[in-house]
């Protein structure tokens, strides 16, 4: 069963205003700490996967919530999302590092996996106020309008995002050096505006490194349903557990293909 998507939209965008935009530039130093070299966490990342989960579980009673940082927590979490009960995968705050930083770039994202498969999801812009979300076989759609993907370009032509940050320093130099094949290929650092992006036809790919569930359920199947492409670096699809593998997002496959030739191959492991 999925639920009225608006149930799921207005607890985002209530859990937004209550946990995390009266916390958005009034962090204290003792707010914010690392999990990780770089990896950020706020208490307002915390306290809006706290609340936001138990507004979901209300909304689609047994069901269970696999959240980022109920994850960082104790990594047996992740082990929820294959089993049988309908699960929410939930990213109280995507692009943490702006939000720490005062930078109005980051975003709610929540899908649902039944069965091992996401079957629904939401990007909510709490700074925008506005809300994406996808049902599969239903399309994308944000505020009555269906989202489209952008149609396919030239190899030179084509603009979007892709951040080096996580790779190797090898890899990182021929990376960059493959930039100039395209228009333009930048970084957000917020999965979530970039695929609102998109979804809204203003960019053509993207590239990522690191494929965690909450970072890329929703938006992957947003941009399937709007008519994208997406894909490991090794051409295998991406699933609610492939953690691996690297990720590239395209406006069809022959795009995806063209990508892949001149800004992945040879340059980054397919696995």
């Amino acid at each position: 069963m999925i639920p009225d998507p608006d149930r799921v939209s207005t607890a985002m965008r209530d859990v937004a205003q209550a946990e995390i935009l009266p916390r958005f530039r009034s962090l204290s130093a003792e707010d914010v700490r690392e999990k990780g070299p770089g990896d950020l966490v706020t208490i307002a990342d915390e306290a809006a996967e706290l609340v936001l989960s138990a507004r979901l579980q209300e909304i689609l009673p047994g069901s269970i919530v696999v959240g980022e940082e109920a994850v960082a927590a104790d990594a047996s979490v992740l082990d929820g999302i294959t089993g049988d009960a309908p699960v929410w995968v939930v990213d109280p705050i995507d692009g943490t590092y702006n939000f720490a930083h005062g930078h109005p770039v980051f975003g709610v994202m929540v899908a649902l996996v039944q069965g091992g498969v996401p079957v629904a999801g939401w990007i909510h812009d709490p700074c925008g106020d506005r809300t994406a979300w996808v049902v599969k076989g239903q399309g994308a759609w944000m505020g009555g309008r269906r989202l489209s993907v952008a149609s396919p370009a030239a190899l030179t032509g084509m603009k979007g995002f892709l951040s080096t940050r996580f790779y190797a320093p090898a890899v990182r130099e021929a990376l960059d050096a493959r930039k100039p094949r395209v228009a333009s290929a930048e970084s957000l650092l917020c999965a979530a505006h970039e695929y609102l992006r998109l979804v809204a036809g203003d960019a053509h790919f993207a590239v990522y490194r690191r494929i965690m569930p909450w970072d890329h359920l929703a938006g992957t199947l947003m941009v399937e349903e709007a008519g994208g492409y997406c894909a490991r670096f090794d051409g295998t699809p991406y699933t609610a557990t492939t953690y691996e593998g690297g990720l590239l997002v395209a406006p069809d496959e022959a795009s995806w293909r063209l990508l892949h030739e001149n800004l992945l191959k040879g340059a980054v492991p397919e696995a």
